[in-house]
């Protein structure tokens, strides 16, 4: 089992090694900032390729792959008190998804959301963008999602109900990448 040191650990490496990262061309989002576009960073050689590590503290997504490198992908998180640490898995994949906001988020802001308690389906103007991966422990879903958003000024902030966000094009990018069962490390914030 991964442990809190692990995640310090390898949170405190990804962030020193990726500012030595080359631009990497996305395609897309360009309304984005180049500090939030995704690039190509070095990783220690211990970290697994095929794993999602999402760094809070640096707003900062990392797919890792073959050769010590991974994508970073610049993300939004939880807000104050929503965001949650973990080894979760991929337990599901979906293309334009529904969403429905979960009873603790009606209770805590229902003028926002007591009127989408029966759902909305999926489209431009979804929360959960274009694309989503959903994160489970087991076989039970734990309503953490990574997924896009078509609200890019989120992006480098902590606003959301506890979900990690990207904007819908480098979602889309990430998504083709991420296959079922993936493993995602969601560090602890540091402050």
């Amino acid at each position: 089992m991964i442990d809190r040191r692990y995640f310090l650990a390898a949170g405190a490496a990804l962030g020193i090694l990726g500012t030595r990262a080359a631009a990497h061309d996305t395609g897309g989002a360009a309304q984005l900032p180049e500090k939030y576009q995704p690039r190509m960073v070095q990783i220690p050689a211990s970290m697994n390729p095929g794993e999602i590590h999402v760094d809070p503290n640096r707003f900062a997504l990392y797919w890792t792959m073959e050769g010590g490198q991974a994508m970073r992908y610049s993300v939004g998180v939880g807000r104050a008190g929503l965001y949650e640490t973990g080894v979760f898995r991929i337990g599901a994949k979906k293309e334009w998804p529904s969403w429905t906001p979960t009873p603790n988020m009606i209770e805590r802001e229902p003028e926002k959301y007591k009127k989408y308690e029966d759902g909305m389906e999926g489209g431009p103007d979804n929360p959960l963008g274009a694309r989503a991966l959903y994160l489970f422990e087991g076989t039970r879903d734990t309503y953490l999602r990574i997924h896009g958003t078509n609200a890019p000024s989120t992006i480098g902030t902590a606003v959301s109900n506890g979900c990690a966000r990207l904007v819908n094009d480098h979602m889309i990018d990430l998504y083709e990448r991420v296959p079922m069962e993936t493993t995602v490390f969601l560090y602890p914030k540091l402050a």
